[in-house]
């Protein structure tokens, strides 16, 4: 393909600004990749973090709904290359995708769990709560390893490797918003699984750390580890370096954050547990470099 134009740097610089602003880790890791690539994730990142972002401030459900259908709209005028030329992120995100050739399904799919997440605020089986993990987090993964580019007789292996990554943390997500997802009448752990640990849901909706429900939480922090482990499969698999690199700082500053649930001893209901911005970047750069060796 001929280099981006003018009109779609600028879209990519917006996404790069919105990737930013919203001061994730996620920022840092990207800056290891080379443009292009950089580029399209930043455009991948911000479409997920735009939707996100309006159908958590729509604030009625019928507000909610439009917001999911203007995102699908967004997504048809990317596709086909048909967008208004005011429409910075059907830009960049059109270019990203024809460039990478990265599945229209992926997207789908995380607009169905942000779907989801308007109509379901308990899941009954730990197989259900996988889905959503696969729907909210999983398909990044593939969005990302499309543009991080791997090798063709890899592909499945790679595939796997990136949907248990994706859940890794998203897993991780649910343990550290424990406190705030109940303070919106959500809880993101399987009701089988409660039960079997004998945890009411009103002492979730209620901030009480039983005994119980630390022994609940512990649980899925080793589901999230074994998740972690599945997903480093997926570095040795990635041919460039920069890939490479920016796929372990992804996982690994991610895994802070589960590191200091189990440090605090699952007191997820204290503060939100997170790493400082500087103990991230120290992390990431011993990440960077562990990953920048070829793989064996």
């Amino acid at each position: 393909m001929q280099p981006p134009g003018e009109d779609v740097l600028d879209a990519y610089e917006r996404c790069r600004t919105f990737t930013r602003d919203r001061r994730s880790s996620f920022y840092l890791a990207f800056r290891i990749l080379p443009p292009s690539r950089r580029r399209a994730i930043y455009a991948a990142y911000a479409f997920a973090g735009t939707v996100d972002d309006a159908v958590d401030d729509a604030g009625s459900e019928a507000g909610r709904r439009a917001e999911l259908f203007r995102a699908a709209a967004l997504l048809d005028a990317a596709y086909a290359a048909e967008h208004d030329p005011d429409d910075w992120l059907a830009a960049a995100l059109g270019d990203a995708v024809r460039r990478f050739d990265i599945p229209r399904g992926h997207f789908d799919e995380l607009v169905a769990g942000m779907t989801q997440d308007l109509a379901v605020s308990r899941y009954q089986t730990r197989e259900a709560l996988e889905l959503y993990c696969y729907r909210a987090a999983s398909v990044i993964g593939l969005i990302c390893i499309e543009i991080f580019g791997h090798g063709r007789a890899d592909r499945e292996a790679a595939t796997q490797s990136a949907i248990a990554m994706g859940k890794a943390l998203q897993v991780t997500n649910i343990l550290r918003d424990v406190r705030e997802d109940a303070g919106r009448g959500r809880i993101y752990l399987a009701r089988e699984d409660m039960q079997r640990h004998g945890v009411a849901e009103a002492e979730v909706l209620a901030g009480s750390l039983t005994p119980q429900l630390r022994h609940l939480l512990a649980e899925y922090a080793q589901w999230a580890y074994a998740l972690y482990r599945e997903g480093e499969r997926l570095l040795p698999l990635l041919p460039h370096a920069r890939s490479r690199m920016c796929c372990n700082g992804l996982q690994g500053v991610y895994r802070m954050i589960l590191d200091a649930i189990v440090a605090a001893d699952y007191d997820v209901f204290a503060r939100r547990i997170a790493p400082s911005r500087a103990a991230r970047a120290a992390r990431l750069l011993e990440l960077w470099a562990r990953a920048a060796l070829p793989p064996r």
